[in-house]
């Protein structure tokens, strides 16, 4: 599996498991936005802001989540960002969430950069620096073979 762009930790909290004391499935997103969130910061990027004049967000076209073990309160988990693609007006991440090396679960959320205009939200580019920040962290693709 390709190395992670960005990694959080975090304790599993009470108020985030069931009656059966397993961590609720919606939470799973919670925390995979926590780490996207986290991830943006580091980039000095914030996911909620001002881009020539207009208000700009992050809203979510797609997300998935896949649970593969319980996680119970207490649980130290990792989750872990991927980014699987850069387009010119959305990103696509791809996440692991971990208990010490066993997956916990595995989900991807795909998100659209918009301004909200007069007119209403629509699609507008990602900013050139935050693009390139975002591109440093997909892998190349491999050099051609030498010629002979």
């Amino acid at each position: 599996m390709s190395h992670p762009a960005f990694e959080i930790q975090r304790r599993v909290e009470f108020y985030e498991t069931d009656m059966a004391g397993i961590v609720h499935f919606s939470n799973f997103f919670r925390f995979m936005e926590a780490c996207e969130h986290a991830f943006m910061r580091s980039l000095d990027h914030e996911l909620h802001g001002m881009l020539d004049g207009l208000e700009t967000g992050w809203p979510r076209v797609h997300a998935t989540c896949d649970y593969q073990s319980p996680a119970r309160f207490g649980d130290l988990l990792t989750v872990r960002l991927h980014i699987d693609e850069i387009r010119n007006r959305s990103v696509r991440y791809r996440f692991e969430i971990l208990r010490d090396e066993t997956p916990v679960a595995g989900g991807s959320l795909a998100v659209a950069h918009v301004a909200i205009t007069p007119d209403g939200i629509r699609a507008v580019p990602l900013p050139a620096p935050l693009r390139e920040k975002l591109l440093s962290f997909t892998p190349t693709a491999d050099p051609p073979p030498p010629t002979q």
